[in-house]
């Protein structure tokens, strides 16, 4: 009894043993699971063809989709700027200075008017690039009212021809449009040279009647402004002759469209005696009492009488005397 069970347990472990020996060696064969991967591999074929097909369902989907309505924004009152600009070495660069601050305003068209007999290249290649809704005019001011070489800037009043010429072409083109006589719009003169802030724009936008502000850096002084008590200008802030009916600097007002409009024989007058210019413009539209202050009661100075200092050319002209001076092709 005791051998035969001896007999049986030595049987067991040698088979155990072989199937051991047998599963170790299948440890290191490749096996072959084609047949077990085929099932899987259709299903994952299966599912990318139905996610093309989605993907191609949501692409024509939105093709043909129909957007939606956004809710129409009410229109803002265009500003109309009138821009008097002459030519000298600095006006590119002042006009493009200008052209980008004005790309920041919506609803704006810019009024340039070129003093000189004829458009100039200079002038019509910069609008057209200029990304801006725009008129280009020209009007020359008259020789006998012309700044002569070494003249103060103050002897004769400039942009006088040019301005008038900006009114003239505006009242024109407002009545040859439907509705136009009754447009909202504001009009603005910027001299080329100044400097703007965004502000000022969106705070001349809402003007009724004749709007106000102050200017910095103007007539000798930080700044000129409208003095304002209870939401009237009662008085002017100015170094010179406070006594003139509105004295204030060309870039410290606009006007309604609609005044303008209303009022076509009003313009400036090439005669006035110095620093009565704005004067002669306004005193025909509005009454002191009739201003609208802005800029916080004029109390902020969000636009600047600027001057670019004129280049010296010192060393052009002696280069030029030889023969080797910058090539005039070059537009600067």
């Amino acid at each position: 009894m005791k051998l035969k069970l001896k007999t049986v347990f030595v049987l067991y472990f040698m088979v155990s043993l072989m199937g051991l020996v047998y599963a170790l060696m299948q440890l290191g064969q490749r096996c072959d699971c084609t047949e077990h991967d085929l099932p899987k591999d259709r299903t994952i074929s299966r599912l990318r063809g139905e996610l093309h097909r989605l993907q191609e369902q949501i692409r024509k989907s939105e093709a043909t989709k129909q957007p939606q309505k956004q809710p129409a924004k009410p229109s803002q009152p265009t500003i109309f700027v009138i821009t008097p600009t002459y030519a000298r070495l600095v006006q590119k660069a002042e006009l493009t200075r200008l052209s980008q601050t004005f790309l920041h305003v919506p609803q704006l068209h810019w009024i340039v008017v070129e003093d000189s007999p004829h458009k100039t290249p200079l002038v019509s290649d910069l609008l057209v690039k200029s990304g801006l809704a725009y008129t280009h005019l020209h009007m020359p001011t008259a020789k006998d009212r012309k700044l002569q070489e070494g003249d103060p800037s103050w002897l004769k009043p400039r942009g006088v021809e040019q301005r008038n010429e900006g009114l003239r072409w505006l009242r024109e083109d407002r009545r040859a449009q439907p509705g136009g006589d009754t447009q909202q719009g504001v009009v603005y003169f910027a001299d080329d040279d100044n400097t703007y802030s965004l502000q000022i724009f969106e705070e001349m936008r809402d003007t009724m009647r004749v709007s106000v502000w102050p200017v910095g850096l103007v007539g000798g002084m930080k700044y000129e402004r409208p003095v304002v008590e209870g939401g009237k200008v009662i008085r002017f802030h100015t170094g010179w002759r406070p006594s003139r009916p509105f004295p204030m600097d060309m870039a410290g007002f606009a006007v309604s469209l609609k005044l303008v409009l209303a009022n076509p024989e009003s313009c400036f007058d090439g005669e006035a005696p110095m620093g009565f210019l704005e004067s002669s413009f306004l005193q025909g539209l509005v009454t002191m009492d009739e201003l609208e202050p802005k800029a916080d009661d004029c109390s902020k100075v969000l636009v600047w009488h600027t001057r670019t200092e004129k280049p010296k050319m010192k060393r052009e002209e002696a280069l030029q005397a030889q023969g080797l001076g910058s090539d005039p092709a070059v537009q600067v």
